[in-house]
C-alpha cells in the first residue's frame, strides 16, 4: 500500500523526550512549590512517561488531581518553556535518519502532516531543530478551543478534502491508533517508541525504525 500523506506523531515517533522529561518536570514543579508555598510529591519518570502522548491537560490532570486547573496550567506552561529551551540546545534523542526519510518521502511526492498532542511551541522546536518544519503541510495543532485531540487534527485534514485512505497515521501510542480509527485511515505503529508492552494490539504496519516509511510512498 502506498500513501500520499504521512501524519506524524512527534514524541516517540521522530524524537524522544525521555532523557529530558523528568529533569524538566522536576525543575518546573520545584519552581512552582517554591513560589506557591505548596509541597507535594514529584511523580517519578516512569509515571510521567506513561502520560506522554496524551493531551496536555489530561497529562496534568492525571499527574496532579489535587491541584486546581490554574495551578496545573502554571506547571504545564513552565514545563513547555523549559522543554523548548532544552530542545533548542539539542537535548533529547532524535531518532536516526528522520530528515533523510522525510526528504525521501517528499521526493516521491508524498506530503508531511503533523498529528501530535503536543503544543505548537514544543512541536515546532523539534521540527525546527531537525530542519523539517518548512516541509509540513497544513500545520494544525491542538488549541483546546476547536481541536482537542489527535483525532480532531486528522478530522481537520479530512475537512480539507484529504481522503482517509490517502493518510497513514504514524505514531507509537494508543492515542495514535485511536486517531486513525476515528477517521478510518491506516496506522503505522512505531514499535521503537514509548508504548508499554501490550498497549498496541492493532496496527496496519509495524515500523522497527522511522526510515521503514520509505517503502510506503
Amino acid at each position: 500500500m502506498k500513501y500520499k500523506y504521512f501524519a506524524l506523531d512527534i514524541d516517540g515517533t521522530i524524537f524522544s523526550s525521555e532523557s529530558i522529561i523528568y529533569p524538566t518536570y522536576r525543575e518546573a514543579i520545584e519552581n512552582f512549590c517554591r513560589t506557591s508555598g505548596k509541597n507535594f510529591a514529584i511523580p517519578d519518570q516512569p509515571r510521567i512517561m506513561l502520560e506522554i502522548g496524551k493531551p496536555v491537560k489530561t497529562i496534568f490532570q492525571n499527574l496532579f488531581p489535587e491541584l486546581t486547573e490554574s495551578e496545573r496550567d502554571t506547571i504545564s506552561d513552565s514545563v513547555l518553556v523549559l522543554l523548548c529551551e532544552r530542545i533548542a540546545k539539542g537535548e533529547g534523542e532524535y531518532y536516526a535518519d528522520v530528515r533523510a526519510t522525510v526528504e525521501a518521502l517528499l521526493a516521491r511526492d508524498a506530503k508531511i502532516l503533523v498529528a501530535s498532542n503536543g503544543r505548537q511551541p514544543y512541536i515546532d522546536a523539534i521540527l525546527k531543530y531537525l530542519n523539517i518544519l518548512q516541509y509540513v503541510q497544513y500545520p494544525t495543532y491542538i488549541d483546546a478551543k476547536i481541536i482537542f485531540s489527535k483525532s480532531d487534527i486528522l478530522r481537520a485534514y479530512v475537512a480539507r478534502g484529504i481522503l482517509p485512505r490517502e493518510i497513514l497515521m504514524v505514531g507509537d501510542r494508543l492515542s495514535d491508533a485511536d486517531a486513525a480509527d476515528a477517521i478510518g485511515c491506516d496506522f503505522a505503529w512505531c514499535a521503537y517508541g514509548h508504548a508499554p508492552p501490550g498497549e498496541i494490539t492493532k496496527y496496519t504496519l509495524r515500523l522497527e525504525k522511522f526510515s521503514d516509511l520509505t517503502a510506503y510512498a
